[in-house]
Formats: C-alpha cells, structure tokens, sequence
C-alpha cells in the first residue's frame, strides 16, 4: 500500500503521522506552502484524506480530490467533514468512537468536581502561600447534584453512569427519547432549569450550534454550572462570558471553545472558571488506540474489506 497517497491535513499525533508514513504515501498538507498548487498537481495521487477535529475535509478540498475514496477521522466529530459531498461523490468516511467515551467522560466528571470544589482555585491557593494566612474558603458539594445532559449517546451515556456513583439524579435531553430510566425533557431551556450542572455531550450540527444560548444559561442561573465537553460553537461563547462577569451563572468547565485556541481573556481571571485546551480524548492509550482505528479503517478500505467504523 505504500504507494497509495494519503493526505494529512494537519499535525495530530506523531505515532498516526509515522505509521502513516511506513504504510502509505503520505503528504502533509500543513507544509504545503502553496496548497492550491500542491492539490492540483497530486490530484490524481491522493486518494485517502486523514483529519481531526481541527481540520477535516470541506467541499473544496473534496472537490480537488478526484480520486478521493475516503476520508478517515481521528476524532469521533465529523463537524469539519462536508458529509454531504462525501454522499454525493461516493467517499467512504469512517470516524474513532467509543476508543475516546471513558476519558472525554472521566474529564467530564473531573471538570465538575474542579469547577463545584475550586480545585484549581485552591491550588494556587497553596502554591502562593495564602493558606499561612488563613484557611480557603469553603465551597460546593457535588455529590446529589441534578445533572442534566445534552445528548445521551456513548459519551452523554458515560457521564450519566460516572455521575450515578456520585448520586446524582440524571435527565437529559436529545432528538428523541431513549430507552432509560433517566428523565427526559424535550427542550433544552427546560432541562436547565431542572439542572444543577448541565453537560454538553451531543454532536456539533447546524442544529446544535449555539444550542446553548443566553435563554438557557438563564434557566441554568447563577447557582448553575456548565460542562462543555463537546464543541465550542455548541455555546454562544459571548453571552457564556458575560452571565459568568455579571453572576448570572455559577461556574463553567471548558475543554473546547468557539475560535480554538483563542479564548475569550474575560475568562482567565475567574476562580468559578476552568479552562482546558481541548484535551478530552488526551491521554497516550487512547490517542494510540484512535491512530489504530484511522490505520485499520484505511488498510480495511484498500483490502476491500468492511470497514471498522463507517460513517458514510
């Protein structure tokens, strides 16, 4: 197969980007200083597409693709592939789910645990020496907390069973009705107000894009807490900072934001606030475990066998 094209689209781990380089012909977009140029002289070459969460594959990019076949996610998201032109032009897609549902959900319960108890907060309360003058102040259970989660699939579904352990009553809300005990509600607005934290765990679609406006971190209100595990332009990033100024919520825990890695500085100076750079599937086991699944679903398509994960 080494002599198949393989594009890369840009950096994401450095054992994909090598064993990609063993197995096919790689070609590294992001070096490409001229990348029009580039396309349009390897068209013919480049028959596979691997991306992220970061960079997939738009429209445009498919288009100057014609001997395009596939393009293979090392992500579970599919927000920055046109899965439309994929249908439309027969391309194959396949994704990295459930590899990366129990560390996106350990981090999920982690930013909850940090936001309610200050960990971050009280570290540098160590750290700077301030516990010498007096002992931090005191701060918010989380156990019997109502969580409320935005989309019950793999990931919601794993938070909802982490969270348990701590007691915690579950509700959430998605397209439809799944079959579980936990409390459905069919708006959104209604599910922050019957939350204590509510979690973004659904997929970024046109429909899903600011799907958590000012009308909702309202209903959530100053005693409220957000998790943000999903995408950014899941939440309307410049009403979130202004009811966090202003008190009108509680907290937040972010791993992802809209402009990525540009994040809102009105943010930094607040204690009820925890930022992550986008790290929910971040550990070295499971990064391994979806280069696997990107290299098994290309070797799979070349072979003309089944796919591991398809999508499209």
């Amino acid at each position: 197969m080494d002599a198949i094209g393989v594009l890369m689209v840009c950096p994401m781990n450095n054992y994909l980007e090598q064993e990609l380089d063993k197995r096919f012909k790689l070609f590294r977009y992001w070096t490409q200083p001229k990348q029009s140029e580039f396309l349009a002289q390897q068209a013919e070459s480049i028959r596979a597409v691997v991306g992220n969460a970061t960079a997939g594959a738009n429209a445009d990019l498919i288009d100057a693709l014609p001997k395009l076949e596939i393009v293979s996610c090392f992500s579970v998201g599919l927000d920055k592939v046109d899965l439309t032109r994929c249908k439309e032009k027969g391309v194959r897609v396949t994704n990295t789910p459930d590899v990366l549902t129990d560390d996106v959900a350990d981090l999920a319960i982690g930013l909850m645990l940090a936001v309610l108890r200050r960990i971050c907060a009280c570290d540098k309360y160590v750290r700077s020496g301030a516990w010498k003058l007096g002992d931090f102040k005191l701060t918010t259970k989380f156990s019997g907390k109502r969580i409320g989660i935005i989309g019950l699939g793999r990931i919601g579904l794993a938070i909802a069973q982490r969270a348990e352990a701590f007691d915690c009553p579950i509700s959430y809300h998605s397209r439809s009705k799944k079959a579980t005990n936990y409390t459905y509600y069919g708006s959104v607005v209604e599910l922050a107000s019957n939350s204590d934290i509510l979690v973004i765990a659904c997929a970024l679609t046109p429909e899903t894009t600011h799907i958590v406006n000012r009308e909702v971190i309202d209903a959530l209100g100053p005693k409220g807490v957000l998790i943000n595990i999903g995408r950014g332009p899941h939440v309307d990033e410049a009403e979130l900072v202004a009811a966090l100024v202003e008190g009108r919520l509680g907290g937040a825990g972010l791993d992802v934001f809209e402009k990525e890695p540009e994040v809102p500085e009105q943010l930094f100076g607040l204690e009820n606030v925890v930022l992550l750079p986008h790290v929910g599937s971040g550990t070295e086991e499971t990064r391994i475990a979806m280069a696997d699944l990107v290299l098994g679903n290309l070797e799979a398509h070349f072979s003309s066998k089944p796919l591991l994960t398809p999508v499209v």
